[in-house]
Order: C-alpha cells, then structure tokens, then sequence
C-alpha cells in the first residue's frame, strides 16, 4: 500500500507513522528534493538547503517533528523550526524566505492520536504524485550523510508568526472595526495567530477552542464541530463565527442566528466580490462534483463559469494552476486564493469573508443569501463491488430514472470509493423528502445489483 496518501503521510502516532519513518522520510526528502537546479545551485555557491519544519500542537508533533528535524539536519539541510503554526503558514513561509521545501507536522482535523506528515516544495506547493512516490522509493536507498561544517543546522525561527501575520493583513481589501467575531480555533495550530489577525484587523473578538494542551485538539470543537461556535456566537452577541480546524486550512462560519455557513456558500461569496472587484481570473470558480446544485445555479445567475474536478483539494489546485485561475475549493470549507495562497487557508478566508461583511455593510446571512443550498443526502452503500459502480447496467439504469424524475431541480452522483469495498450515491433535491426517497432507493439498488 502506497506510503502517501491524498494529503502527505498519516496514521496512528507511535502506531504506522514512527519517530524512525518521520526520521527516515525526512532523509529521502532531502535526497530527492535536493536534486533540483535551483538545489544544485545553491550548493554551487557554497550554500547549504534550507527548509521550514512546523507543526500543529498535538503531542506526537514533538517527537515527529524533532525527527523530521533530525533527518533533515543529518542530510546536510538547515532547518528553520517554525514551531505551532497552521500549514498554510508554512507554504507562505516557504516561499517567503525563498526555502528549498517544507514540512508540516499534521493530521488536520483528525483526532489527537493521529498525525500526519506534508511536504511542501520550493514556492510552498504540493508536491505531485511522482515525487511523492521518488521520496517513497528513495526511503529504502542510500542517505545523504554529510560530515563536519556540511552537516544542517537547526534555528528557531522567530519572527515566522509575524511574517505570516504580516501578509495575511496585507490581503485585505478592507478592515474589520467594528465587527464582533466569534473565532473557534479547534485547540489547535491557529489558537495563538488567529485571534492575533483578527484583532490587528480591527475586529472584535471572542475565541473559544484556544487552549491545546497538546490533546484536546479537535475535540469537541473546530470545524468538524460547529454547534459550540454557534452557541457562543448566539450567547455573545456576535456578528459572525469562524470555525477553523487542527492545522487551520479550511474555515467554515456560522451566521448571527447560528446558520452554518459551508464552504460552498463562502466560495459564493467570494466569487461574486472578487468577480465585481476584478479579481476573478476568467470569472470562474473551480469546485469539486461534492459542491451543491445551488452553487452552480447561483454562479451562473452572476455570471460566473464553474469548473469541477475529483473530490481533493489537490485536483482542485491542479485546476486553478492549469487554468490560471484565482479561486476554488471544496464544500469542507478548503477554500484556494490563489492571489494570496499556494493552499487552503483558513485565516485567509475567514479574514475576507467578514472583510466582505464590512466592505459591503451587510450581514452574513444577507452575503450567503445569493446561493440557495439544495437539500443533500449521502448514503454510503458498504461491502459492494466498486469497479462496477459506474458499468452495471442495472444501476446506471436507476441512476437515469432518478435524474429523468428529478430533471433541473436535482442532481445524482455515485461515487466509488478509491479505498474500501464501498459506493457513495448523493442525491440533491429541492425537498429534503424528495432527496432522502431517491438516494435510499438508489443505494439499495447499488447494495443488490454489487453485492459481493
């Protein structure tokens, strides 16, 4: 089974994801990543690599990231350690001191046993599939294993949190006084630097979700959790609630009056300001075949061209690089700025979407109110024969009948699992019955006709 997977390595801290693999990745990334013209160059000039090691607070991100530091060191890279900051911190970083590549120590919004390890290339980018499977390779090759003055070395790096906050402020188009926030930070890597960006932008706020003791984070709260970050915005008053999760690159919202606020709707938001402002590269917005009906009805009603791609944050950066394009992501709240961000970015987003709710003087509901949410039902169908989803004539007959039936005010989608023995039908309607009926109907034609 292939060692990355669709976000870096992840697994079970202590469990699959080892102090010696963190140690060993580390060193196969320097061998690979090393090779590069701008790599060869710089140690032509007599300079050693230089890469940026940050983490999220979980506990396990002290040993890993320490090991990932280690392998690094030990190849001969100097180490710039960020400590505690969100991944989209470290891509900007990355290029910001114009480091030859990165890693942040994260499993996002999983549970605090879980970690995971991201590799950023030179400019703060994903890498892509084939590098990722050379470093794979190159685990089990020989290692860099410099002596004496070539060997890294390893420096705290100090002002990174200003740096980051520094940019972040520099993007807004217009500031936030007099906007009461409500920030949940997961307990994780956004709880020192969010309320620190919110508050310099002028904004008023309150946060809940900022104490990581190194296990809580996640917990009960971030943006996997949205009923604590709707409470507090309803008991505090508040304009608006932004939800980040463990490693704070995605961001979801909450409304005055608690109304979750997706990332399809945020996206909305965004296109229709940047398209008005100018800022819309080709006036499209690139989605992925999980954003609702009503995302495409709304954008079409503005003029806005949507582009979709696989379920994945990385297909949808893939997109946005090919086209040019200045905005995309994901109903999860992954949402790319391209103008500003190699990746999603939860602080960037949640700055603009409020940014927007100042500039233009209206609140968020009255911003989301552009998009009609369609009612969505998934069903996950367990223990069927995926390779046929998408060829059995008995399904794709039942498929047809749905959309036949459903005609513009709908929309159905099966989806097979790239992992597990496992089809996931979604079904959009204009009524919640009307799409529970047929996405129920669906998986049972899928449970019968792929059976295993």
């Amino acid at each position: 089974m292939p060692l990355f997977g669709t976000d870096g390595v992840r697994g079970l801290a202590n469990g699959p994801l080892t102090a010696d693999l963190a140690l060993s990745l580390a060193q196969a990334t320097a061998v690979v990543l090393g090779q590069g013209r701008s790599a060869e160059a710089r140690r032509a000039a007599g300079k050693r690599l230089t890469a940026v090691v940050a983490r999220d607070p979980r506990i396990s991100g002290e040993f890993l990231s320490a090991a990932v530091e280690a392998g690094l060191a030990s190849s001969g890279v100097d180490v710039l350690d960020a400590g505690v900051l969100p991944t989209p911190a470290t891509a900007f970083l990355i290029a910001d001191m114009d480091a030859d590549f990165g890693v942040m120590v994260s499993a996002s919004h999983n549970p605090a046993p879980d970690n995971g390890i991201k590799i950023f290339a030179r400019g703060g980018v994903k890498l892509p599939d084939v590098v990722e499977q050379r470093i794979e390779h190159a685990m089990a090759g020989p290692k860099l294993q410099p002596t004496g003055a070539a060997v890294g070395r390893i420096r705290r790096f100090a002002d990174a949190e200003d740096r980051y906050v520094v940019h972040l402020l520099g993007s807004l188009p217009h500031r936030l006084d007099g906007i009461h926030v409500v920030l949940d930070c997961a307990n994780g890597a956004a709880s020192g630097v969010s309320p620190e960006t919110f508050r310099d932008a002028g904004a008023r706020v309150t946060v809940i979700g900022a104490d990581p003791d190194g296990i809580n984070i996640n917990d009960g709260v971030g943006s996997t959790h949205l009923d604590k970050l709707a409470e507090a915005v309803l008991a505090h008053g508040a304009d608006v609630g932004i939800a980040h999760d463990g490693d704070a690159d995605r961001c979801l919202a909450v409304d005055a009056d608690g109304a979750i606020v997706d990332g399809d709707q945020i996206m909305a938001i965004l296109a229709v300001a940047m398209k008005d402002r100018g800022h819309l590269a080709g006036d499209t917005l690139v989605a992925t075949v999980m954003s609702n009906l009503g995302l495409h009805r709304a954008m079409a009603e503005h003029g806005i061209r949507v582009e979709q791609t696989s379920v994945g944050d990385r297909y949808v950066l893939e997109r946005m690089n090919e086209g040019g394009f200045s905005l995309g992501g994901e109903q999860s709240g992954h949402v790319i700025m391209s103008e500003f961000a190699t990746t999603g970015d939860g602080l960037l987003t949640g700055l603009h979407i409020v940014g927007e709710m100042a500039r233009q003087g209206k609140s968020l509901a009255e911003l989301a109110s552009i998009m009609t949410v369609y009612p969505q039902v998934l069903v996950n169908v367990k223990g069927v024969d995926r390779s046929r989803a998408n060829s059995d004539e008995g399904v794709s007959d039942a498929v047809a009948a749905a959309v036949a039936e459903l005609g513009d005010s709908g929309r159905v989608l099966l989806r097979p699992s790239g992992t597990e023995s496992l089809v996931r039908v979604m079904v959009e309607a204009a009524s919640a019955e009307d799409a529970r009926r047929h996405a129920d109907a669906l998986a049972e034609v899928v449970r019968e006709r792929l059976a295993l």
